[in-house]
């Protein structure tokens, strides 16, 4: 049978899904139970791994051996954070991209709604003993929404978006989808559309080509009242331009899911500049996907396109020159 490498320390309840997967296609070696020479003899033999991070998960000798490899697959949709250029050239790399796709769009959806509404706002003013009942609220229905990366968490946040009458303007690197939308282009068309969106919902993957997308040119063109909603990577915004955007523009609302210096990717949370101190911004902690049963689905899809691999068939979402993260 074929091997397959789970590099990271796996609970009882994920064993049972990647053994439901894999157990009748392959040897499954938990890296975590062995010692020293079986870990070598097994990444020297695996066909696939399936890690969270290989950085931390693999030493410099052990990234050597894992160069015959049809797949390494992470759990994690989002991989910019792990040292890729460890991994021996020509050995595919997979994400998990579209794994948290349902509750990021609903957290997206939500976030969105609250500016909207400014449902923060008011609750601070109703603290103070202000009580705003006539001041006006936006409304979704008829607004335009575009959304930056029209992969599973982008699609499924148009669904959403589309219940509530919202038109959908999606920018993907094809300029093509199946999905029900009002315009789908490519990143050249970001320029002519930032001008017309009420929301602007980021879902990018962080690359070269996207860190530094939205800067102060990029928020300058959009309506001084438009919500940006960031579910990505802080590293896609200018930091200082968004902080000096919203200072200038108090009826432009952030919403924050996604910062620039995070504790999974970079071992502690700091701001260069005091967000959470102005009215007109929204934060949470990242936690768009901690959901219950999300972490059970990641497994599992993660271990189903392993299985593909191992089949000879096409992987999903494997990465390309254009995917890898900047260095």
């Amino acid at each position: 049978m074929q091997t397959v490498v789970v590099t990271f320390k796996a609970g009882e309840h994920a064993r049972t899904i990647i053994d439901e997967v894999l157990g009748r296609e392959a040897r499954v070696v938990y890296l975590t139970d062995v010692g020293a020479d079986d870990r070598r003899s097994a990444l020297g033999t695996a066909e696939a791994l399936l890690a969270r991070n290989t950085g931390i998960e693999l030493d410099d000798a052990e990234h050597a051996l894992i160069e015959r490899a049809k797949l390494i697959q992470f759990l994690s949709a989002g991989v910019d954070y792990i040292p890729l250029d460890r991994i021996p050239p020509g050995v595919p790399i997979a994400s998990n991209a579209g794994a948290y796709a349902e509750p990021m769009a609903e957290h997206g959806l939500a976030m969105t709604l609250a500016a909207a509404k400014g449902l923060l706002r008011e609750h601070r003013n109703l603290e103070k003993g202000q009580f705003n009942q006539f001041q006006p609220k936006k409304t979704l229905r008829g607004a335009a929404v575009g959304i930056l990366g029209f992969g599973g968490i982008g699609k499924a946040a148009a669904r959403l978006f589309r219940c509530l009458g919202a038109e959908v303007h999606a920018i993907n690197r094809g300029g093509r989808t199946d999905e029900p939308v009002d315009f789908c282009g490519t990143p050249a068309d970001i320029p002519a559309l930032l001008p017309r969106l009420d929301v602007l919902l980021i879902t990018l993957p962080l690359t070269q080509s996207t860190r530094g997308l939205i800067g102060a040119t990029e928020l300058a063109a959009m309506k001084p009242d438009a919500i940006l909603v960031n579910l990505a990577r802080g590293e896609i915004i200018d930091e200082t331009a968004l902080f000096e955007h919203l200072k200038a523009n108090p009826s432009f609302t952030a919403c924050i899911d996604a910062w620039w210096v995070e504790p999974v990717r970079h071992g502690e949370f700091r701001m260069d500049r005091p967000f959470l101190s102005l009215p007109n911004v929204i934060g949470s902690p990242h936690n768009s996907a901690a959901v219950p049963g999300t972490g059970d689905k990641a497994m599992r899809l993660a271990a189903e396109n392993v299985r593909r691999a191992l089949r000879g068939e096409e992987a999903w979402h494997v990465l390309g020159p254009d995917d890898m993260p900047p260095r």
